[in-house]
């Protein structure tokens, strides 16, 4: 199988629906477990209010979109969009073990073409996907297009450390992910198409400039772990 960052939409799909009974799993190994911290400090940032209604791109597994429910209350909603239907379906039994099951709505869709009108939410967020879409600027144009005036744009995602040294170390570590993966899934070549996508998806300025640049403004971001992750915020005027 030959998987690279012109893999056809559909095999990246055919990717997620491979690893989905291990995804949590190898989220845990691959950052260390900090990826849930990430997500916590994401959450303060945001400050998602009772009675919103938010929307969750390339959903997973639903973590997120479980942690936004809550944020919500009854009265709001999430939506949480995945184009991975297994995926999917480990997001729905989460939802029905948390008794969440009428504050999210599970869809399976395309993050760059939203089945949402303009101005719906009053957050949008992307955790861990936006490197693995055809085309990010798409799907920010998407992100900025349905989410309000004045409404927040989040985006937790791997990154590459600024300063040289710690650089060096983040690229040998991902050289070795795809080794865990083989252990621990059996999916090298899948983990190893992966790690690619970190290695050569943007870096953190350049995807601020992105932001800017699809009208998401003022805009700004904040690293974790030495430059490993990075949460980028922009607003919709």
């Amino acid at each position: 199988m030959s998987l690279t960052n012109r893999t056809p939409e559909k095999e990246v799909e055919d990717l997620f629906d491979r690893i989905s009974n291990k995804y949590d799993s190898m989220n845990n190994v691959i950052t260390l477990g900090m990826h849930k911290r990430w997500r916590e400090e994401t959450m303060k940032t945001l400050r998602v209010q009772p009675e919103d209604v938010v929307l969750d791109l390339c959903c997973g597994t639903g973590d997120w979109s479980l942690d936004l429910a809550h944020k919500v209350g009854p009265k709001g909603h999430v939506y949480a969009l995945d184009f991975s239907a297994d995926m999917l379906e480990i997001a729905k039994q989460k939802v029905r073990i948390a008794g969440m099951e009428d504050r999210v709505t599970l869809i399976q869709g395309d993050a760059m073409n939203l089945p949402f009108d303009n101005d719906m939410f009053s957050c949008v967020t992307i955790g861990f996907g936006l490197r693995n879409v055809p085309n990010a600027k798409q799907v920010l144009q998407e992100m900025q297009r349905v989410v309000r005036p004045e409404g927040v744009v989040a985006c937790l995602e791997t990154s590459q450390p600024e300063n040289s040294t710690i650089h060096k170390f983040w690229s040998l570590y991902f050289k070795v992910v795809p080794v865990m993966a083989k252990m621990v899934t059996d999916h090298y070549d899948d983990y190893n198409y992966l790690q690619q996508t970190s290695k050569n998806f943007l870096t953190a300025r350049e995807l601020l400039h992105l932001f800017n640049e699809v009208g998401l403004q003022p805009a700004s971001y904040k690293m974790f772990f030495f430059g490993a992750a990075a949460l980028h915020i922009g607003f919709k005027k």
